[in-house]
């Protein structure tokens, strides 16, 4: 990618870039070509169900799974309707609370997700493969404070809609 203009400061770029790299890695065409590079045909939104429930721990509440992906408790419990139909996931009684269900990834699951995450992994891996270690860590320092960053304002908005506001 070309250095920012001169009058554009750093963070302005920055943007820019993230900007195109979402929109490029959320591209359905994207997707397609890493599901068929790992053999899969799961789609996009249940490999992140599947990646956030990998994330915690490969069991938790549908509630839990919706604030993590920032989504809300519905679509969850849609999805997971999806994923064990598919053999994906299942649905466990929750042993502190017998009204609650929690999900868990099954064997098929993970191997799924796993064979997903190998192939996104290699090509990220060439597509990195000129930096070293220094700025693929400094790179991910960044990354990681966006994250967080995003999912606290998100979740101070959603606690405002639920105040009436």
């Amino acid at each position: 990618m070309p250095d920012p203009v001169p009058d554009q400061d750093a963070t302005a770029a920055l943007h820019k870039v993230l900007a195109t790299l979402s929109y490029l890695l959320t591209r359905s065409r994207a997707h397609e070509h890493q599901a068929s590079q790992a053999g899969i045909t799961a789609g996009r939104s249940d490999l992140y169900l599947l990646m956030a429930l990998e994330d915690s721990g490969g069991v938790s509440r549908v509630g839990d799974l919706a604030a993590q992906m920032m989504v809300e408790p519905p679509h969850v419990t849609r999805q997971i309707g999806q994923l064990e139909a598919q053999d994906l996931v299942e649905r466990t009684p929750d042993e502190l609370d017998r009204r609650a269900r929690r999900v868990a990834i099954t064997p098929l699951g993970k191997a799924v997700l796993e064979s997903f995450q190998e192939a996104r992994l290699a090509g990220l891996r060439q597509a990195l493969s000129d930096f070293d270690d220094a700025e693929l860590a400094t790179t991910r320092a960044v990354l990681d404070r966006l994250v967080r960053y995003v999912r606290e304002k998100h979740g101070e908005e959603a606690r405002g809609r639920g105040r009436g506001a």
